[in-house]
């Protein structure tokens, strides 16, 4: 069963939609939302896999507003009566884009494609990669051999990640998402959205205002753990 949400404005857009999904035993609704604030509280609290997301929302916020501040990233299918968003759809690593009124056959295929992407990542998880392995860094011109345990920073930068080791920062062609799946979660910790840290390379660690925390690490790079992953953090490091 997947656990899913609708955030969507439009009441009868919304109904129409779950209408649809009575052919998919295997989608659980377990929430909607109806502007980006809503969405925001809600997938904090319910943590849905998979989230069916308007892009034009009340108040001048959008579904790509609400994908920007998200910590926890559920998978992502886009519904919208608009096609002229497609390609930044696709820059936020959306799995699908539905226009109004979704097919059940396009609706399909994007379940498929959510089914598909979950596999992947139940794989990713049994193939995680610790500390002492090694990983091919191609930046331009430049080639390394870095062993995971020598990275103290990955920071996202849209869909690339730049990878912080000894005085080096190249940028590598995977999403913070994706790198988040395979590294050892005990060893690398997501700290906020935009940062991964390699916990055994910090340095220091200080409050931060609206409970969160400020670490820094062996590179003196000053990462703030947000709120909502300070009490992660705090059980990571035993604090």
């Amino acid at each position: 069963m997947i656990k899913a949400m609708i955030a969507d404005d439009e009441r009868l857009a919304r109904n129409e939609l779950k209408k649809i999904l009575k052919d998919f035993p295997e989608i659980e609704i377990i929430d909607e939302a109806v502007n980006v604030q809503d969405a925001i509280e809600k997938i904090e609290i319910h943590q849905p896999q998979l989230i069916f997301l308007d892009i034009q929302m009340p108040g001048n916020k959008t579904g790509f507003d609400l994908l920007e501040v998200l910590e926890y990233a559920p998978k992502v299918i886009f519904t919208t009566a608009y096609n002229e968003f497609a390609i930044k759809a696709f820059e936020f690593n959306a799995l699908d884009y539905l226009l109004k009124p979704i097919e059940t056959k396009r609706l399909s295929e994007a379940i498929q494609k959510v089914k598909k992407s979950m596999e992947q990542d139940t794989i990713a998880q049994k193939n995680h990669l610790g500390v002492q392995d090694q990983v091919f860094v191609k930046d331009g011109e430049r080639c390394w051999f870095v062993k995971l345990g020598d990275v103290r920073l990955f920071e996202s930068v849209g869909n690339y990640a730049k990878v912080f080791f000894g005085t080096n920062k190249p940028l590598i062609l995977k999403s913070l998402n994706a790198l988040e799946e395979r590294l050892d979660n005990k060893v690398f910790f997501r700290a906020n959205r935009k940062h991964i840290i390699n916990l055994l390379m910090i340095q220091k660690i200080d409050s931060h205002f609206n409970g969160g925390l400020k670490v820094t690490l062996q590179g003196g790079e000053e990462i703030e753990v947000s709120r909502r992953q300070a009490v992660k953090f705090k059980d990571s490091m035993s604090l």
